[in-house]
């Protein structure tokens, strides 16, 4: 067992309703393992409540930090990492130009590989615990990020991308021998047989992973929701509705569906743990139909904004009562660190022109980036929280990391302020070391 004394910022639970932060200015955080071994939160709370109940546990003692969550990714692209900051006129011609060339590399297993070990660790050294990642089209991209996943003891959430159709040819799934017809068919032979390689293997879980509805065919569409029906505690993930050429590609691709998302509902993939990026240009049975099914929208603001895509509407969300979680986006998102990707909400949710706009809350910004992020996941409970039982996941934040950021921290009034000021100050220095739950940790505060 081990205990860490320092700031604790956690989450009261779901059940008691909206999004409630906790910050216990001197509190004790202890970690040991559960009947299955992995490490979890035993307790919570104020130092000098709980430093008596555990009179054998060395207390490591971090003054002047905080401890919080681990955050949790809705939405990244291993293969884009070489993609970010790429400029283009939009994201079809962006997908062009820059993220199917570099896409093609993956084909190789070396290069998935060493592609993997700098995606996770960069994921760490923001302070990432969690994420819900896009690989490639080749099965060894899914194994190769899945296996530097395992070695780093990080929960992770990925599959293989199924696109039989609309992309540079040696870029689409490929059939069992060269030249054969059997690429759809191989696609998800594929696929289910990395479902029963890899999926609950640890923290891992497999993702069904329709690149995009105009990407698949028909019956890659169809297989792909069989196995999520044969599958059901596997995860979906895809892409809906980022931008007007977009949706209008899927329209004509798709003429009896009602609208873009409900494609996905036609083809059995809208379910509790799909989770669908962007979800931007949605009207209200589109919001409905994600409620009613428990799927749950990847808001990507830096991806939206880079790319022009548009705004999503927070205030149509939670009129209609779906879920939702914050995502990077990297390569179309700019940045892995979740305080740019906080800030960018806060600017998407202000945006006034388009849709209704408002001022979404520091506590609300944080927990779509953690507990929320998890919810959406079906995790709650399990990442993105500190409390009892939960994974101990979590990052060690110092309010003093740079001069201008310790100078307006130094000013915070109440937790509110605390907050906002390291959402816009923030970046991944910040994050002085990062913990997961099976013990990957340094003696004392350090980066990965």
């Amino acid at each position: 067992m081990k205990a860490y004394r320092a700031s604790l910022l956690y989450f009261a639970p779901h059940s008691e309703g909206p999004a409630r932060a906790v910050l216990e200015e001197d509190g004790l955080l202890v970690v040991g393992p559960n009947a299955a071994g992995t490490q979890v939160v035993q307790a919570v709370g104020p130092y000098r409540d709980l430093v008596g109940q555990y009179p054998g546990v060395v207390v490591q003692h971090w003054p002047g930090r905080i401890i919080a969550p681990g955050f949790v990714d809705l939405h990244v692209h291993y293969p884009q990492t070489n993609v970010i900051g790429s400029p283009a006129d939009g994201l079809l011609p962006w997908l062009e130009n820059y993220t199917f060339p570099e896409e093609k590399r993956f084909a190789a297993l070396e290069y998935s590989a060493q592609a993997a070990t700098f995606f996770v660790a960069e994921l760490l050294r923001n302070g990432v615990t969690t994420a819900l990642a896009f690989a490639t089209s080749h099965p060894q991209s899914v194994d190769a990020l899945f296996t530097e996943a395992q070695a780093r003891h990080m929960r992770l959430i990925t599959g293989l991308c199924l696109m039989d159709r609309h992309a540079p040819a040696d870029l689409l799934n490929q059939p069992s021998t060269p030249g054969g017809g059997d690429a759809t068919e191989q696609s998800l032979r594929d696929t289910e047989a990395l479902i029963q390689r890899w999926h609950g293997q640890g923290r891992l879980g497999y993702a069904i992973t329709p690149r995009f509805a105009p990407t698949c065919t028909d019956a890659q569409l169809r297989g792909a929701g069989e196995l999520a029906a044969k599958y059901p505690d596997v995860w979906i993930q895809s892409h809906v509705a980022e931008n007007h050429d977009e949706i209008a590609w899927a329209r004509q691709l798709f003429p009896q569906s009602r609208s873009y998302l409900a494609t996905y509902d036609d083809f059995g993939l809208m379910r509790q743990r799909a989770i669908y990026a962007h979800c931007i240009h949605f009207d209200d049975a589109d919001r409905a139909l994600m409620r009613d099914t428990g799927a749950a929208a990847a808001i990507s603001p830096t991806s939206n904004l880079f790319l022009g895509s548009g705004f999503f509407d927070y205030a149509g969300a939670d009129r209609v009562g779906f879920q939702y979680g914050l995502a990077s986006d990297v390569g179309g998102g700019t940045s892995f660190s979740p305080f740019h990707t906080m800030l960018g909400a806060y600017y998407v949710g202000r945006e006034g022109q388009t849709k209704q706009g408002l001022s979404l809350k520091p506590q609300h910004l944080w927990w779509q980036h953690t507990a929320g992020a998890a919810r959406a996941l079906g995790l709650d409970g399990v990442v993105g929280n500190l409390l009892p039982g939960c994974e101990a996941d979590f990052v060690l934040l110092n309010p003093e990391a740079t001069p201008l950021l310790a100078r307006k921290t130094s000013q915070a009034a109440n937790l509110d302020e605390l907050l906002f000021a390291m959402i816009v100050l923030g970046d991944d220095r910040l994050v002085e070391c990062t913990v997961i739950s099976q013990a990957i940790w340094g003696s004392s505060p350090r980066r990965y």
